[in-house]
């Protein structure tokens, strides 16, 4: 299925009935902007969004290493995550946004990534492999998903995103279900 159009708005609108995180998510993306913005969140807010970011996966991320990136991140004192976020809401670009996140224990770019959709989610997609896999087979991207990605690499796929947001006239939370949905497909989902 190609990136067209009407196969985004498809597959967006077929992503409720399809992942089970889908109203918690939504749920999410209303709240915690303004949540976050006001500096009005609490430690389970903040880890919420790195939980979101391995369980998505539905299992399909190892097991031991999402705990282990999950307590990292647990060892961050909240001091260290006001600082963060004030510092990713206060900048201007998406490199000083992700250097600010980037600065906490267990937070890389990816994860860093998770964290300003959940910021400014009218700006910002999460990327993962899945995302980038769709990319890369419908000939958008060339290069396979990083081993580690930088923020160069997030740069590049967020404009893709954008140019998909502007092709498709849809929303880049549209675009972000339409992606992980092709990409669940892809892997062998329904």
């Amino acid at each position: 299925m190609a990136l067209a159009p009407d196969a985004v708005e498809i597959l967006a609108d077929e992503y409720p009935d399809e992942q089970p995180l889908a109203a918690v998510e939504d749920e999410h993306r209303e709240l915690l902007p303004a949540t976050l913005r006001k500096g009005a969140y609490g430690r389970r807010d903040v880890e919420w969004i790195v939980q979101w970011y391995f369980r998505r996966l539905l299992g399909r991320y190892p097991d031991a290493e999402r705990r282990a990136a999950e307590e990292r991140f647990g060892d961050n004192e909240y001091e260290a995550l006001e600082t963060a976020i004030e510092g990713a809401l206060a900048a201007e670009t998406t490199r000083a946004k992700l250097e600010a996140l980037t600065e906490l224990t267990g937070v890389d770019v990816p994860i860093g990534t998770a964290f300003l959709q959940f910021l400014e989610p009218e700006r910002y997609l999460a990327m993962s492999a899945r995302e980038w896999g769709v990319f890369r087979e419908q000939g958008e991207l060339e290069e396979p998903y990083p081993d580690e990605p930088n923020v160069e690499d997030y740069e590049r796929y967020l404009e893709r995103c954008r140019e998909l947001e502007r092709r498709c006239d849809r929303d880049l939370w549209d675009c972000y279900r339409a992606l992980w949905l092709l990409g669940h497909r892809s892997e062998g989902g329904r």
